[in-house]
């Protein structure tokens, strides 16, 4: 079934998080950000991560995305923050200017694409010479461990191996990650693994709530009704007791250099 980025249902789908302290202190040690005054987030969604940058004092942040409904979304979303701006665009063509841009993030994005190639020329070409590109996504590595109270996406493959084939298929390993940096121009290519908070619900019923809304998980997307309420029983066997729940995800983040 896959979710649709440009239905209207899901405009506010990316919106109701905010970026956690973990992801913060890890951009921190990677970016300077004292030196970076304009950033491009490509695959903004709803504008999340764009906040975030704010957040750590960019001055200028734009925000590039294929969906005119996911931009609606994010425009409401950091309407406070008069240093974002969005437009319309995408990773092989973002229509922002060459050489513009201290920062490019691309954070849960290239799972979604198969030509890295093309992607990584355009964050090449729209970066100032020096600037830092941090690419975040999920390997099959990452994606492939075992569920416990922290990783609650790990039971989503204990019930249905189909998703696990799905995210297999669709997740770059790093080295080929890493090859195609090197083959658009980067260097300096760091990686370092990242246990980045999702949430933290108030409650294992609060968890459930957010599963049955699919919010902000695509991968729950090519579930139909049936078995999502399936997989929402065996999540709520599976953690026994009803209190806190911080829900992490294992990520893997590349910074490379132009």
């Amino acid at each position: 079934m896959g979710i649709d980025f440009h239905h209207k249902q899901n405009r506010e789908a990316y919106t109701s998080r905010q970026a956690d302290e973990t992801w913060l202190k890890a951009v921190r040690e990677l970016v300077p950000a004292d030196t970076i005054n304009k950033a491009l987030d490509v695959g903004c969604g709803g504008g999340i991560y764009s906040k975030a940058l704010a957040e750590l004092g960019i001055d200028s942040i734009t925000g590039i995305d294929f969906s005119e409904t996911m931009l609606e979304g994010a425009r409401k979303n950091c309407k406070a923050y008069s240093q974002i701006t969005f437009k319309r665009g995408s990773a092989f063509q973002t229509g922002a200017e060459s050489n513009a841009f201290d920062l490019l993030l691309e954070r849960a994005l290239i799972h979604h694409i198969t030509d890295l190639n093309t992607c990584f020329n355009e964050a090449h070409r729209v970066l100032k010479e020096g600037g830092i590109f941090i690419v975040q996504d999920r390997t099959p590595d990452d994606c492939t461990l075992k569920g416990d109270e922290r990783h609650i996406r790990g039971y989503f493959f204990d019930l249905f191996p189909k998703l696990e084939e799905n995210e297999i298929n669709r997740r770059h390993k790093s080295d080929k990650v890493i090859k195609n940096l090197k083959e658009a121009g980067f260097t300096d290519i760091k990686e370092m693994k990242l246990w980045e908070t999702r949430q933290i619900y108030k409650s294992k019923e609060e968890l459930l709530d957010d599963l049955r809304l699919r919010t902000g998980r695509s991968i729950l997307f090519e579930l139909d009704d049936e078995e999502l309420s399936s997989l929402i029983s065996h999540i709520d066997k599976s953690i026994p007791l009803n209190r806190t729940v911080m829900e992490q995800d294992r990520w893997t983040i590349w910074r490379a250099v132009k």
